[in-house]
């Protein structure tokens, strides 16, 4: 069941007699929100879940296991980069649904969307998009999703959540590599036809996907093959006998450690060639290889551009596509539309999935890559038309609010911030990284990130973890620099608290 814990009080808490207050600057100058009915800042006053959550779980898990649950939110009340709880609790949200609100909650201009009445029916007829898309379906993927395109990139296939679309990417990897070596991807044989029926080659040939250490990119059984994060992700489940190399383990900070880094980049992508040799030569030849530009769930690790560029190289020179998984990374959050636009590869990735903050999930493929015959990446839904018109809306709001600047701003001033913080406080917090608002930084160890965590909620600030000790920041694109500051107060407060 939920944990309970004994907390009444927000800003102050008793120890030894004393009032420890926390003070939270409620704002730096005048901003103009994006969601204006949004509180001024947090409030809490029950404990963590408060009694309706707790009722509520209990009802809950006879239904389902519901372990994961951590409070019930009040939807209706959540606003801007707040969540409200159903006992009335107003976090600052720095987690935002696992990273997926990009405006927040209940931005005004999302809540006309469906006003409309063509939109509505667009809602609630929602079609098998692979065989009876609506009229205005090829405006709607021009219009939206190629809109916001990664450079160069023409061709783009949407899904239901960020797994499916790695699933199918992958898939669509396969196809590449046997149209490689056949010359076509059209013409197959009697033996292939009936082999790939019951699991054998050379119908379904013996090909593998590289993948890394600390990487995370979906809990479907395919998706699982190339996760590697943590165990309770795979327990139980089959697994494909495919390579995993060695993510870049980074020093910190970056500017004192380059010669180390560049040696942990080398070391890594010999270990990739080593990798697809052994496995060319275990007859499981490697079709193409998946990284996140940071991996998000095992820790918030980051690799340099030249990495990047140097796997890309590696993945060209044997015919292996290149993935790049930005279900979490994309959508403008590191302070560019795709966090690999960072990387400046020479050519783009062969393919980049999205989802999350995108709304929709799917992926895009150079044109390349597209399979010549139908039915090959096909599911009844393929994605949701409803969610590309919320999508059309928010990349307007982006637009017009410039909220791409307003992250890197934010984002800037957040970074500071936190190198003052962790060079005050050695002992508690290191490693500050990331881009724009998608940052992170470690705590000492678990049992200092847990007490961070707890203090953090106590003092209304609702926040992410990943990695063993790693805390993670995913605010809404919408996250001000006034909200910046009260979060960083807290932070400062529950150090303090931490260390009394």
């Amino acid at each position: 069941m939920i944990p309970t814990r004994n907390v009444n009080i927000i800003f102050r808490r008793k120890m030894i007699g004393d009032v420890i207050k926390i003070p939270i600057r409620l704002s730096t100058s005048f901003q103009r929100s994006v969601c204006p009915k949004e509180p001024t800042k947090p409030s809490v006053h029950l404990p963590f879940p408060g009694p309706k959550s707790q009722e509520l779980f209990k009802e809950l898990n006879q239904i389902q296991q519901a372990e994961s649950v951590q409070l019930f939110a009040d939807y209706d009340k959540s606003i801007g980069n707040y969540l409200v709880d159903v006992d009335g609790n107003v976090l600052l949200d720095l987690y935002t649904q696992i990273s997926s609100l990009p405006l927040g909650y209940n931005h005004p201009k999302l809540l006309k969307i469906f006003s409309d009445d063509h939109k509505i029916r667009t809602l609630i007829n929602r079609p098998a998009l692979g065989v009876y898309p609506g009229e205005d379906y090829p405006r709607m993927l021009k219009n939206v999703l190629l809109k916001v395109a990664p450079p160069q990139m023409s061709n783009v296939v949407t899904m239901m959540c960020g797994a499916c679309s790695n699933e199918n990417a992958m898939k669509h990897m396969f196809i590449s590599y046997q149209r490689k070596i056949r010359g076509n991807d059209t013409d197959y044989t009697e033996t292939e036809m009936k082999t790939s029926i019951t699991n054998l080659p050379p119908g379904c040939p013996e090909l593998s996907i590289l993948s890394f250490y600390e990487s995370f990119h979906g809990r479907t059984l395919g998706a699982l093959s190339v996760t590697h994060s943590k165990a309770i992700h795979k327990l139980d489940f089959p697994a494909f006998d495919w390579p995993i190399a060695h993510f870049p383990k980074y020093k910190y900070p970056l500017n004192e450690n380059m010669c180390e880094n560049d040696k942990e980049d080398d070391r890594c992508l010999a270990e990739v060639e080593e990798l697809i040799e052994k496995y060319r030569k275990k007859g499981k030849p490697v079709a193409g290889i998946i990284v996140e530009p940071i991996q998000a769930e095992g820790g918030d690790n980051e690799a340099s551009p030249i990495f990047f560029q140097k796997l890309q190289l590696i993945a060209k020179q044997n015919s292996a596509s290149l993935l790049i998984d930005e279900v979490q990374t994309g959508c403008g959050v590191t302070g560019k539309m795709w966090c690999h636009e960072y990387f400046n590869l020479p050519t783009p990735p062969d393919l980049v999935t999205f989802s999350k903050k995108m709304q929709v999930g799917g992926y895009y493929h150079t044109a390349e890559m597209k399979p010549s015959l139908s039915y090959r990446i096909f599911n009844t839904w393929m994605g949701d038309p409803g969610k590309l018109l919320i999508l059309e809306e928010v990349l307007n709001v982006m637009q017009q609010e410039k909220l791409i600047e307003n992250v890197n701003k934010v984002g800037k001033k957040l970074m500071n911030e936190l190198f003052h913080l962790q060079y005050e406080f050695p002992s508690v917090i290191n490693s500050v990284r990331g881009r724009g608002t998608f940052l992170a930084f470690n705590a000492a160890d678990s049992k200092m990130r847990q007490k961070l965590i707890l203090k953090l909620q106590e003092l209304g600030i609702n926040i992410g973890v990943c990695g063993e000790r790693s805390i993670r920041l995913r605010p809404a694109l919408t996250f001000q620099e006034r909200q910046a500051s009260m979060f960083l107060d807290a932070l400062r407060g529950a150090i303090t608290l931490v260390l009394a």
